[in-house]
């Protein structure tokens, strides 16, 4: 037989208050007891219900995760799941509003004395915002990271991983106004293991002559003895191939921006390896997109100028261990070249990305989510189709748990205006191989793991195998150098 509800009359007014407190308590751990207990029996099972199936989903995405994480995340960071998420935390927003007015109304505010009265209605004003508006900034987050993936990412043409390998050109682009686009003068080719994450970044300098494409590209029928023809000055370099091809789209029929593919052929052609996929930062808004994140910390370890190379030197950035650079400093540091060589602006480039690799944690991107979306859609641009988002967030997530190594083709063992492009490929093949042996001894189950890249350091051996410019270097740039090693002070 149904009981009839207690007659609050007979309760002192302390226990009615304190009810009236617990109904709300309980509305926020379990939406819908307060129901249960007090209120509609319908109402409150409904609200479980909703509870159990958010919470099941929720398990099942943790345990899918478990054996498919690229997977899970492809179908979270999905557009059409992005909305569905945004649309169902509104509704969960007003529905649990709604439990929580109803549970302050079961508690028959009417009854308490007035300063109990007054305390019930400023907790239940209180944790309708609390809930509320966290769950409706939690709307905005998943807003903000829809917009950024349709703006950043395209549907483009998915790329296989090659002998098991997923090469992603980082290309920093200078914006001005005497300048066609956004010109790359930072030019590195991430080479990605596709099972461990583990990275060797091939820094490619700017200046490299007689750059050779690939066979049967447009490119290669262009310039079939190497990017170089008559009077053409310091635009025969490595970075100028994006703006003759830009200069010359008639050649490129159907491709947007010809200056990025025949760059991705020219890496092609230098380093023997097949590009997957391109990331362009424009370096000019590079500091909005580190500001958003809170600046990085590195050490530096000489003073860097700001400005210079045509324009007056601003300042400096000293010199230091654990140096904290907001975006302004930051972009500096990386792209700076006064008092210095292109080769050394390299370097720091390759420490301005491994701390970002190192220190961007997943808390720190989703709390700062928003900001990072708003200043990635004004500064990144990829071909990377947001269906591959899974893996290579599944891969930064790896190898962010290993050491980056690194190898630049430059002086003395290579000589950037009559390179030896046989040599540089050889070197190449060879820093791959040494990070891949990293992994195979990991996995000896010898309890020996190796933590860091061979490196050869000024007092080892040099190398015998000189480049075209006939040298021999005490420290050649074909060892895979663990980049934590050249980032210090």
């Amino acid at each position: 037989m149904p009981q009839e509800k207690p007659d609050l009359r007979t309760l002192s007014e302390p226990v009615r208050f304190r009810r009236a407190v617990a109904l709300l308590l309980m509305t926020l751990v379990l939406p819908g007891s307060a129901q249960i207990v007090a209120g509609s029996k319908r109402a409150g099972r409904y609200a479980w219900r909703v509870v159990a199936g958010l919470i099941a989903l929720v398990l099942f995405l943790v345990l899918l995760s478990l054996v498919w994480r690229s997977g899970t995340i492809n179908l979270i960071v999905a557009p059409a799941t992005l909305r569905v998420v945004q649309v169902l935390l509104i509704v969960l927003a007003i529905g649990w509003a709604a439990l929580f007015v109803d549970a302050y109304r079961l508690g028959r505010p009417l009854t308490l004395e007035r300063n109990h009265r007054l305390a019930a209605s400023i907790l239940d004003g209180v944790l309708v915002v609390l809930v509320v508006g966290a769950l409706v900034w939690g709307s905005t987050i998943v807003s903000a990271q829809r917009d950024f993936v349709a703006s950043v990412f395209g549907s483009g043409e998915k790329s296989s991983a090659d002998k098991g390998r997923y090469n992603v050109l980082l290309l920093g682009g200078d914006s001005g106004a005497n300048r066609i686009g956004v010109r790359p003068d930072s030019i590195t080719l991430a080479s990605i293991d596709a099972e461990t994450g583990r990275a060797v970044l091939i820094g490619l300098p700017r200046n490299m002559a007689k750059v050779p494409f690939p066979a049967g590209s447009e490119m290669a029928k262009q310039f079939p003895n190497g990017f170089e023809w008559d009077d053409c000055g310091h635009n025969c370099y490595l970075n100028g191939v994006y703006t003759w091809a830009m200069g010359h789209k008639q050649h490129f029929p159907g491709v947007q921006e010809p200056g990025l593919l025949a760059t991705q052929q020219a890496v092609e052609g230098i380093t023997g390896l097949k590009v997957n996929y391109y990331v362009l930062i424009d370096i000019a808004g590079f500091q909005h997109l580190l500001n958003a994140v809170g600046g990085i910390t590195v050490d530096v370890g000489k003073r860097v100028p700001i400005g210079g190379i045509g324009a007056p030197i601003k300042g400096y950035i000293e010199p230091g261990k654990n140096q904290h650079l907001d975006g302004y400093h930051a972009m500096w540091f990386a792209r700076s070249r006064a008092n210095a060589s292109d080769y050394e602006r390299m370097t720091r480039q390759k420490c301005v990305m491994t701390a970002m690799l190192n220190q961007l944690s997943p808390q720190k991107v989703l709390t700062k989510f928003q900001g990072i979306a708003a200043a990635g859609k004004q500064v990144v641009q990829t071909n990377i189709p947001s269906g591959e988002l899974g893996t290579f967030t599944d891969l930064a997530l790896d190898s962010k748990k290993l050491p980056v190594s690194s190898f630049s083709p430059v002086p003395p063992l290579i000589k950037t205006g009559d390179p030896d492009f046989d040599l540089i490929r050889s070197k190449v093949a060879e820093a791959i191989g040494k990070s891949e042996a990293l992994d195979r001894a990991a996995g000896d189950g010898d309890g020996q793991k190796t933590d860091t890249p061979s490196s050869v350091s000024p007092s080892k051996k040099p190398s015998t195998s000189p480049g075209k410019s006939g040298t021999t270097p005490s420290k050649p740039s074909s060892d895979v150098d663990d980049v934590a090693q050249v980032c210090k002070a």
